[in-house]
């Protein structure tokens, strides 16, 4: 309870900057992201309340739709909370949520070690806490929050541990398939990296204990068999629906996550968001996620630590297999260093863009299994410092190993656990994270709040904000949707979708109309015009079923409503927007 209460409060750390204005505030790195995982929470609410297919909706790229199961959806988190999106509002569940996750992951990771791996309480707490708060971890915590909803991962691995245990098979096999195809509805890259990681732990431990792992091959195949039948079984619709239901996609359009390697330099710099961070190394090797990022005195302490322990230590040497494995799959197509690509070969060069399963991966994410691997590590060197503490709970008969044994104090120099110690805390105490950069942002027009659309949008017709949300444009009136439960279905959005070839592209393909919208906030002035772009507006609004045409308060709002009004007429000023009724064009 104590660790859980530590991490819980962490949480709220680091998220403290959106809780200053939790209604008007997003993060300043991902604006976008953040406000589509907001959209999410709505849509969560939204399905509930009309009891519609949660899989699809249409309040977005109106009329087309979106494939909810296509798209980092989050289900398994904004379904369950949706009566408290519906009581608290989309920006407070989303700053909530996100605390939580990060506190709940370093929850099930503290209950992953102190139960299975080692006997010191304090190297469980310092491991979970690594895991649940690592820099790669809170990096994501930047407007993607279904990359710090890991809390069930520690629970996964630990059920994979546990398939060759005699007798359990069924039960354990079970739980397997539950958690699996629960995790499919929080995040699919994720269950993916872990399930790799998986792979690869159980190769090293065969390899390294061939007999037992021989023993035990026909429990764990089978428990493996009735785990993966039942999450097949649970998923396989959601599934089926993600590739073969309206809207969904094959791949992505260039491959444009397959060149996203790690730099090799980002491994001992310090992350962005941590006490010791900088934003300006950004401009050199920041042009990736930040997945490692420990900075040079974890790195050097995790050395030592690797080399000291995993002489005695199966774990540690299962570890070091992860860190070589994943370390090196994640370099990329090309290597790169201090933010420049070398004409060296990565891994990725001889990996096919189309292949199933990895055609979407970005390489530098298959780093984050390497700072798992570090946060176990953690907690080993701590609990060999520390000569194991009390008698750890009994572990499972089929994990890897306990941890490394106890030294004997006797046996052991007396500087070595304060300098050890020191050491690590030394390492870490640079990577706390900060508080999570935040940008204010203007609340939505009170015509859009107060409801003042309603008399303009009869059921079956769309509101058209402008400029109409899409990855590029219109964070503000993609929040209109949010914020009204929405209650009104939008053109374009932030999403992927199917283009005419099948692959997945950001966002809406572009009108005419909506290109006119782009070109003239871009420029700040209205371009030449002519009756086909008359014409071709008056096309656009049928095809997305408009019955009105809003622009609020905005930057480029004397551009926008001058674009508007040669296109459509002159507006009616209605509360505080500027509107064009187009029912009658419709």
């Amino acid at each position: 309870m104590l660790a859980t209460g530590a991490y819980a409060l962490l949480g709220v750390f680091v998220c403290l900057n959106y809780w200053v204005d939790v209604q008007h505030r997003v993060s300043s790195h991902l604006p976008t992201d953040h406000s589509w995982f907001e959209w999410l929470f709505a849509h969560g609410a939204y399905s509930v309340r009309h009891l519609e297919n949660p899989l699809f909706t249409a309040r977005q790229n109106a009329p087309d739709g979106v494939n909810m199961m296509a798209n980092t959806s989050l289900l398994g988190v904004t379904l369950p909370l949706a009566p408290l999106t519906m009581l608290l509002g989309p920006q407070v569940m989303y700053a909530l949520y996100l605390g939580g996750a990060l506190a709940a992951t370093a929850g099930t990771s503290y209950w992953l070690l102190s139960r299975h791996l080692v006997r010191s309480r304090a190297a469980a707490f310092v491991g979970g806490g690594f895991l649940g708060f690592a820099p790669g971890i809170v990096h994501h915590a930047n407007g993607q929050p279904n990359f710090v909803s890991n809390f069930l991962l520690p629970l996964i691995v630990v059920r994979v541990l546990r398939l060759g245990e005699p007798g359990r098979w069924w039960r354990n096999g079970l739980a397997l398939g539950v958690l699996v195809a629960y995790q499919i509805f929080i995040n699919e890259e994720m269950l993916l990296l872990t399930a790799l990681a998986c792979l690869v732990v159980v190769a090293a431990y065969a390899a390294q204990r061939p007999r037992a792992a021989w023993a035990r091959a026909g429990t764990f195949l089978a428990a493996g068999g009735v785990g993966g039948g039942l999450a097949l079984l649970l998923a396989a619709y959601p599934i089926w629906f993600q590739f073969n239901g309206p809207q969904s996609y094959r791949g992505l359009q260039g491959g444009v996550f397959h060149n996203w390697g790690e730099d090799l330099a980002a491994v001992v710099t310090f992350a962005r968001d941590t006490v010791a961070g900088d934003e300006a190394v950004e401009r050199t090797i920041g042009l990736t996620e930040q997945n490692t990022w420990f900075g040079w005195p974890l790195v050097l302490v995790a050395l030592v630590a690797l080399a000291l322990l995993v002489r005695r230590s199966l774990t540690a040497r299962i570890i070091a297999v992860l860190v070589v494995v994943f370390g090196v799959a994640a370099i990329g197509p090309k290597v790169r260093f201090n933010g420049v690509e070398t004409g060296v070969d990565g891994p990725w060069a001889y990996v096919p863009d189309d292949l199933p399963l990895v055609e979407m991966m970005m390489p530098t994410r298959l780093s984050l299994v390497v700072a798992a691997a570090v946060g176990v590590l953690l907690a080993l060197a701590w609990d060999a410092l520390s000569g194991g503490g009390r008698p750890p709970v009994p572990a499972p008969r089929t994990a890897p190993d306990a941890g490394p044994a106890a030294p004997r104090a006797a046996r052991r120099p007396r500087w070595l656990r304060p300098v050890g110690y020191a050491a690590l805390t030394l390492a870490l105490l640079p990577l706390v994270p900060r508080p999570l950069p935040a940008q204010q942002i203007d609340p939505p027009p009170h015509f859009i709040t107060a409801g003042g659309w309603r008399p303009y949008v009869p059921a079956g017709r769309t509101l058209v904000p402008v400029p109409i949300p899409s990855n590029v444009h219109g964070l503000p009136t993609l929040r209109w949707s949010a914020l009204t439960g929405q209650e009104f279905p939008i053109p374009g959005g932030y999403f992927i979708g199917p283009n005419e070839q099948g692959e997945g592209v950001f966002g809406a393909p572009n009108r005419p109309t909506s290109t006119l919208i782009y070109a003239t906030m871009d420029a700040d002035r209205v371009p030449p015009l002519t009756a086909e772009h008359r014409r071709q507006a008056v096309e656009d609004l049928r095809f997305w079923k408009a019955s009105v045409v809003v622009l609020g308060a905005n930057p480029r709002e004397r551009a926008l409503r001058e674009l508007m009004t040669a296109l459509l007429g002159p507006p009616q000023r209605v509360d505080d927007v500027w509107l064009w009724d187009v029912r009658d064009r419709a």
